[in-house]
Parts: structure tokens; C-alpha cells; sequence
């Protein structure tokens, strides 16, 4: 008897750009947040904080939608869904039970507004709102406190982020600021 023959293994790289029936959307600009790029080396020196640094820039190089006394209203980089804001206090503090009343009261207000001007403009069937506190919680950047206000969309949760681990982000974030921008109150 003879054994039957070992399967040959052929390496990926030896089809790199040969045509197939797979479509592919490539997002090469993922890589730098998922290579921790725009993350603070110390994540407690305000001068690397990158929502300390946003506001010393222009609203529309750090992509800020509104500015309030004591907290603001940016989209986020490297959103979950097309106009994905955060809302953050301008103080460098970590806790939610750290912000003082006002500072409560106004990122509250903000939330609220920010989901007024995204149904405005946006048209979503929803939202997913929260504060990861923590990294084991999630948070990208734990040592400065901010509010995801996420619109949600029915079937916005395709194949891609499930299979491809990839989002399809429908518009630019430039556009996304200024609109929303010119519909906050």
C-alpha cells in the first residue's frame, strides 16, 4: 500500500496581487492606531495627552465640532461608525468621580447636544453612549476622561468589521466636523 501524498501548503505571500473572486477593502491607514501611534508614551504627562493638545490647535486641524467652557466636543480619529464624537472636559483627569459638578453638567450638555445635531444631520436609527474608565475597560486613552456619543444605523454591524475586522467609514472626518460644526447651536 501507498500512502497517500502530503498535502502541499503554498505561502500566502506567493499570491500577493494575483486576481481572485475576494473583494478587498484596504485600510493601511489603521495600522497606525493599531500600532499605538498616536498613543502617549506616559500617559499621565498632559503634554502628550492628545485630548490636552487638541484644543491649542484649530477646530478644524483637531477636528473639534464645539467648544464649551469647561469641556469639548471632537470627533474621534479612529471612529467605530461615521461621525463618532467624544466629548471631553478640557481638565486632564481620569475618574468620572473626579470631575467636579460643572464639569458634569456640561459634558452632560454636550452629550445631549451632540445627539441632537447627529440626528440633524446624520439620520441615525440610534446610539451607543459610554466612558471606558480604565484600559482593562477599554479605554484607548485612560488617563484623560471622554464620552463616545457612537450613531448607530440599522445593519451598520456588516460582515466587515465581523470577517474583515476592517469598518467602512462613508465619510471624511473633515466633512463630518464641519457639518456637524455648522448645525451645533
Amino acid at each position: 500500500m501507498t500512502s497517500p501524498e502530503e498535502p502541499v501548503v503554498e505561502g500566502a505571500r506567493d499570491f500577493a496581487g494575483v486576481p481572485d473572486d475576494t473583494q478587498r477593502l484596504w485600510t493601511p491607514h489603521r495600522m497606525a492606531y493599531i500600532g499605538g501611534q498616536d498613543k502617549p508614551a506616559d500617559p499621565h504627562d498632559e503634554g502628550q495627552c492628545p485630548f490636552c493638545a487638541g484644543p491649542r490647535r484649530s477646530d478644524e486641524d483637531a477636528l473639534i465640532v464645539h467648544r464649551g467652557e469647561r469641556a469639548y466636543v471632537i470627533l474621534n480619529l479612529y471612529p467605530y461608525n461615521a461621525g463618532h464624537l467624544l466629548v471631553c472636559p478640557y481638565r486632564h483627569v481620569s475618574d468620572y468621580t473626579d470631575l467636579d459638578r460643572d464639569e458634569v453638567l456640561e459634558v452632560g450638555e454636550l452629550t445631549r447636544t451632540a445627539m441632537r445635531v447627529i440626528r440633524e444631520v446624520s439620520r441615525p436609527a440610534g446610539f451607543n453612549l459610554g466612558m471606558n474608565q480604565g484600559e482593562v475597560a477599554g479605554a484607548g486613552i485612560a488617563a484623560h476622561l471622554h464620552q463616545h456619543v457612537v450613531p448607530r444605523w440599522q445593519g451598520d454591524a456588516n460582515f466587515l468589521p465581523i470577517v474583515g475586522r476592517t469598518k467602512a467609514v462613508p465619510i471624511l472626518l473633515a466633512d463630518t466636523r464641519r457639518l456637524y460644526a455648522d448645525a451645533w447651536p
